[in-house]
């Protein structure tokens, strides 16, 4: 009698860590409780100095797929995983955030009723941050007010679209959503308000990283898709102007 081949996971979740013993646990606790079991865990450890890799061994189960290496930062190890990713869908879930219960079950439902590329799953960080504006991306990163823990794409889509470029060290997720949406029209949507998909955590490395540099790498990722230049350099003295105003009002403040 022949084996069957093994069935592909509907799902690839990829959680890229590197030193994370104190927050991979609720991550790897939140995917053991999903109630829509049809997944892949692909973990990408960046050669972990501390707990991490024990951590994730004690946690380890038939779906997980556990990578330990040296990369060049998250969106290397973000590729690394979607290079061996089976699943039909792949969604990203770094180290310290967590899906809901419920969360694969929420994103299974859209997909499996609808033919999408993307959905942006609603996401609580304090307040609950959801909804998708895509014409708002010509001139603002902020079109959707979510995270990437609720972000999903189907592997089609990605292999379109390509990799995560890792030259653009804080905004590379930015860079593909543009040209998911722009450059190859993609069709998408969001789950509603209380249709929670996730939760996340401050501290991430994009929290690292200054306004000042954000609003660059914006630039740069503009430019790089060829958006108008009269228009990008535009939206880049704005936010200049915009930033200066907000931190001449703090230091107001603060000498009142």
């Amino acid at each position: 009698m022949k084996r069957g081949k093994k069935q592909k996971p509907f799902f690839s979740i990829i959680t890229p860590v590197k030193n994370g013993e104190k927050s991979i646990k609720k991550t790897l606790l939140s995917l053991n409780n999903q109630s829509f079991k049809n997944f892949e865990h692909i973990i990408i450890d960046g050669d972990s100095k501390d707990k991490t890799k024990n951590i994730i061994k004690k946690f380890k189960n038939k779906r997980t797929i556990f990578i330990s290496s040296k990369d060049k930062g998250i969106y290397d190890g973000i590729n690394k995983g979607i290079k061996i990713a089976r699943g039909k869908f792949i969604g990203t879930l770094n180290s310290g955030d967590t899906y809901t219960s419920d969360g694969l079950k929420i994103v299974n439902k859209y997909f499996s009723k609808n033919k999408l590329d993307f959905i942006f799953g609603s996401v609580k960080k304090g307040e609950i941050k959801y909804g998708f504006k895509p014409l708002k991306i010509f001139w603002s990163f902020n079109f959707y007010p979510a995270h990437s823990s609720g972000f999903f794409i189907s592997r089609i889509a990605q292999n379109i679209i390509g990799f995560y470029d890792p030259k653009f060290k804080c905004s590379s997720d930015y860079d593909l959503f543009y040209k998911m949406i722009v450059k190859y029209k993609m069709k998408g949507t969001s789950t509603k308000k209380d249709e929670i998909i996730g939760n996340f955590e401050l501290g991430g490395y994009s929290q690292q990283i200054t306004l000042i540099e954000h609003i660059i790498e914006e630039t740069k990722i503009r430019l790089n898709n060829k958006q108008n230049i009269f228009i990008v350099f535009s939206i880049f003295i704005l936010r200049i102007i915009k930033n200066f105003y907000k931190l001449n009002l703090i230091k107001y403040f603060k000498k009142k």
